[in-house]
């Protein structure tokens, strides 16, 4: 008999009973637990919605994209959670992530985007409202909070279709940008994680935080062929709090490229307070600020990174008429090799004109000061760098600190004041280390020409 003390009252229980209770106990801790019994049970518990579970097939062939919208906006409607693509192949049209969403890409699970123009061309829906564009992106979130993309996985834009006649259109008319959709693009969204995934071979842009706050990208492969026109790997853009580390990236344009397109209402700067740290370039054309500048950019810091065979090493850039204040940046302990130039600071884009006159000022106008370049060793094939401001607008408050530089031809300083060189030198096969028109240098070598 079992026994058990109730209000000074025995109670007796057969033994058979007792058993049966147990049983039943067991199986309650044993048995599976769904998502939703999960999260109500223990609201620390994550809810795991697995796109297979509600009817992706991840074949590579047949098109997942209603089973995987589905997946997500179960997971948004229930609260949030972790939508999970185990390994595989998920052909899909444009989705879109909900709040509160964890998309985890298991190692060998690839999401593929059907490379059909049709699929991305613009029609608003009432769930998901449309990006500025011709075409949407391939992922898409506005106005979201707490929204990650992690795991082992892959996303691939698919773009070999597209770059063709892009790079067509470019050479019909140079600079001239073919519209084509992006890979990944978070628009007026918080609390966003983007990690370890590799993105790939996407028709323009890979990763673009537009008007974002509290991003943190860590560990991402970007990859892309080196003649892919404009596929830049990450743009911010008018974001503030953005942290990127640890990053490879082989792509055919800007690496990083921070850009300010616009004004924000409430803020003096649209763009600030950006961190990249410990990533690798490869080809690219890059470490950008710009060219778009218009909404002011300002605290950015660059440190511990390595570029080779990159087109461009630090580049901050913007015209007349798409300038706005850059200010307070800090790149150091940096390392280049096989990289044309190394620094590139100018107020012309994209060509710089061998004679200029002063123009009025206007609140476009591109005026950058605060910069400081320090432990950076590079090997450049051609041109060491330029830092070349507008006589109306001179650089102004540029610290060079112990910069070395080997270069087929010297750094040229025109319409700048307040450069500062410390320990600096420039090793020019051709002509003299530095060229100088307009310039007030300080701390030239004694044997740099003038």
């Amino acid at each position: 008999m079992f026994h058990s003390r109730d209000s000074g009252n025995i109670l007796a229980v057969p033994a058979r009973c007792c058993v049966l209770l147990c049983l039943l106990f067991g199986w309650a801790l044993t048995r599976p637990v769904s998502a939703a019994e999960s999260s109500t049970g223990n609201a620390s518990a994550k809810k795991i919605f697995d796109v297979r579970q509600f009817g992706a097939k991840g074949d590579g062939k047949t098109l997942d994209t209603i089973a995987i919208q589905k997946t997500l906006d179960e997971c948004g409607n229930s609260g949030g959670g972790t939508v999970r693509f185990s390994s595989g192949t998920y052909l899909s049209q444009p989705i879109f992530l909900r709040s509160k969403t964890t998309v985890q890409l298991d190692a060998g699970a690839k999401l593929l985007a059907t490379d059909e123009p049709a699929d991305f061309a613009l029609h608003e829906k009432k769930d998901y409202p449309s990006p500025v564009g011709k075409y949407r992106a391939f992922i898409n979130g506005t106005n979201l909070t707490d929204i990650a993309i992690v795991g082992k996985g892959t996303i691939d834009g698919a773009g070999q279709r597209w770059w063709g006649p892009a790079e067509e259109a470019r050479r019909i008319t140079p600079g001239y940008t073919l519209p084509r959709p992006k890979l990944v693009v978070f628009t007026g969204c918080k609390n966003v994680r983007v990690q370890d995934v590799t993105l790939a071979n996407s028709p323009t842009f890979h990763l673009v935080p537009a008007n974002c706050e509290d991003v943190i990208i860590e560990g991402l492969t970007i990859l892309a062929p080196e003649h892919a026109a404009n596929t830049d790997a990450i743009d911010p853009s008018a974001s503030r709090r953005v942290r990127i580390s640890k990053c490879l990236i082989d792509v055919g344009d800007d690496n990083v490229a921070i850009k300010s397109n616009r004004a924000v209402s409430g803020r003096e700067f649209a763009c600030e307070d950006i961190t990249v740290t410990d990533c690798v370039f490869r080809h690219g054309h890059g470490m950008s600020i710009g060219s778009e500048t218009s909404g002011g950019v300002r605290n950015v810091i660059v440190r511990n990174c390595s570029f080779t065979g990159t087109e461009n090493g630090i580049r901050i850039k913007s015209p007349r008429g798409r300038g706005g204040r850059v200010e307070n940046i800090i790149c150091e302990n940096i390392t280049m090799t096989n990289v044309d130039p190394a620094i590139t600071i100018t107020c012309y884009y994209p060509k710089i004109p061998k004679e200029d006159a002063a123009q009025p000022m206007t609140p476009q106008t591109p005026a950058f000061r605060q910069i400081r370049i320090k432990n950076l060793s590079a090997t450049c094939s051609r041109q060491a760098g330029i830092i070349v401001g507008l006589p109306e607008s001179p650089v102004a408050d540029v610290v060079l600190e112990n910069v070395q530089i080997s270069a087929a031809t010297g750094l040229t300083i025109r319409n700048a004041k307040g450069v500062r060189l410390q320990n600096t030198q420039v090793s020019a096969r051709e002509g003299e280390p530095f060229i100088l028109e307009e310039a007030q240098v300080e701390g030239l070598p004694k044997t740099a020409g003038r």
